[in-house]
């Protein structure tokens, strides 16, 4: 019987440090995570890019990664595809027609590269006209 009661006692002992160590462990990560919380300073108004800017900056940049994939494949449509869309993104339609007749150039049987370089030059000559 003493043998059992040892092993029972040494399984409390084991039980209760493992707890002890999980809600330890547990109590640091809440106050460490609620202390972070408290130190991140919030950016002021005039430390945040304006909504405009931030995007279309991106959206540049995006312009001139497609820019140097093509200069390297001129046939990537990939690239092609990509660059159509961020220039009608950021509302350059000129800027859009060189690639877009590059791509219906390529695939002559896909109507929506025809159409869509159809209403962008219509866009555009509208505008010209204006």
């Amino acid at each position: 019987m003493p043998k059992r009661r040892i092993e029972r006692i040494a399984a409390v002992i084991s039980i209760v440090s493992f707890g002890g160590s999980m809600i330890f462990g547990a109590v640091q990560a809440v106050s460490s995570g609620l202390n972070q919380a408290e130190v991140i300073p919030q950016p002021t108004a005039a430390a945040k890019p304006s909504p405009v800017s931030l995007p279309n900056s991106k959206m540049q940049a995006q312009a001139r990664e497609y820019e140097i994939v093509l200069k390297s494949e001129p046939n990537n449509q990939i690239a092609l595809e990509g660059l159509v869309d961020v220039r009608l993104q950021m509302q350059d339609r000129q800027a859009a027609i060189q690639p877009l007749e590059k791509l219906v150039k390529l695939n002559p049987s896909k109507q929506e590269y025809k159409t869509l370089l159809a209403q962008v030059k219509q866009e555009v000559s509208k505008k010209v006209k204006s």
